[in-house]
């Protein structure tokens, strides 16, 4: 695939803002590989929508506020963070830099981000945990055994996660066109290595029939594993991918300790809402109850601030992650943070909000309008 991983040059002089990042990623990568992180589900709908909809909220300005002592901390599942952006869990690092999560993860502790590592990642669990020099999450894909789903439970345990992030959203992959019509595989060398051994689904094979009801679905985990993942970890579970007030009702029933309002970036299934119309429906229906998290086209601080004004307790940023790998290693990834933060930073002081807890929808213009 003609990957040029050899060490990123120095931050360009334009980076001032993660859509640099992207720009800069997009001439530095091959194209399949383009084609594989930017890649959405079908007609890339809800891809576009994500974004979009944050732009379309419009803030309200709050002048001559006291933000003497203001400060972006907040307590989250028994850790106390000094800001609410999260690295969400995205698959493969080092197809963009040789040293994969182990260089982000670098820029999560530089940057005192909690990092949640993909069950994908391209190195093992437990190094990505070793070179971590703050809290991490373990995003978790449900197996087919749960013999399988527990081993991976263990090690994270084991390895000093703090708490495990279970997608839900998508038990089979979304049709990813762009990057079929690029040819995207993985490189020999890249494997998810965390599921070596483990069993995959049995497929069963019927001419002129994919294999979504041919054994995929037979075998994708169902509210009654969550039940049973809950009985078997002391670990804070936390679902992603809800997109409803009755999943976000069922998941509070079942016991999960926060919920991440997520479509997949889009990547998943097309013509979902974006998750900027969704957060206020989910939050309004968990009312409190957990934590409320969301993903999804977050690319400014100025976003940041609309989803906490919506129901948010914190947010999670995907993509972006590997754009600043690929053109400026560990530290465009701290880099990438440290905008995003100043930029949330900024957005308070000029909506006059000295605390996380003073955003609410006061922040927004009354006339506001997500999608």
């Amino acid at each position: 695939m003609g990957r040029d991983l050899s060490a990123p040059h120095a931050i360009p002089a334009d980076v001032v803002a993660l859509c640099d990042y992207a720009r800069h990623a997009s001439a530095r990568l091959p194209d399949p590989v383009r084609a594989y992180i930017e890649g959405a589900g079908a007609d890339g709908l809800t891809a576009s929508a994500n974004p979009a909809a944050w732009q379309a909220i419009r803030l309200q300005g709050r002048v001559l506020a006291d933000l003497r002592g203001a400060d972006t901390g907040l307590h989250l599942l028994g850790l106390d963070l000094p800001h609410p952006l999260l690295l969400a869990p995205v698959a493969f690092h080092r197809l963009v830099h040789e040293q994969g999560e182990a260089a982000t993860v670098l820029a999560a502790g530089a940057t005192d981000s909690l990092m949640v590592v993909s069950t994908q990642a391209s190195l093992p669990l437990e190094q990505i945990a070793a070179a971590a020099h703050g809290p991490l999450w373990f995003q978790l894909y449900m197996q087919p055994r749960r013999e399988d789903t527990l081993r991976l439970v263990r090690r994270a345990e084991a390895a000093g996660y703090r708490a495990l992030v279970v997608t839900v959203d998508a038990p089979v992959n979304g049709l990813r066109n762009m990057e079929q019509r690029a040819g995207f595989r993985l490189p020999d060398d890249i494997r998810a290595v965390n599921l070596d051994g483990m069993a995959p689904p049995e497929i069963r094979e019927e001419p002129g029939r994919c294999a979504v009801f041919l054994g995929l679905m037979d075998a994708a985990p169902r509210w009654e594993d969550i039940a049973w993942l809950k009985s078997q970890t002391a670990l804070p579970v936390v679902l992603k991918g809800i997109t409803g007030a009755a999943d976000a009702e069922r998941a509070v029933g079942i016991g999960a300790d926060g919920v991440i309002v997520s479509n997949h970036g889009g990547r998943a299934l097309d013509g979902l809402p974006p998750t900027a119309e969704i957060l206020p429906v989910v939050a309004g229906a968990i009312a409190g109850r957990v934590p409320v998290l969301c993903d999804g086209g977050i690319r400014r601080g100025t976003d940041v601030l609309k989803a906490l004004a919506l129901g948010a307790s914190a947010v999670l940023v995907g993509r972006p992650q590997l754009h600043a790998l690929a053109v400026g290693g560990p530290q465009g990834v701290a880099h990438m943070l440290t905008i995003l933060r100043a930029e949330l930073e900024v957005a308070m002081a000029l909506t006059g909000c000295r605390r996380l807890r003073d955003i609410d929808t006061g922040a927004l213009w009354p006339e506001r309008r997500a999608w």
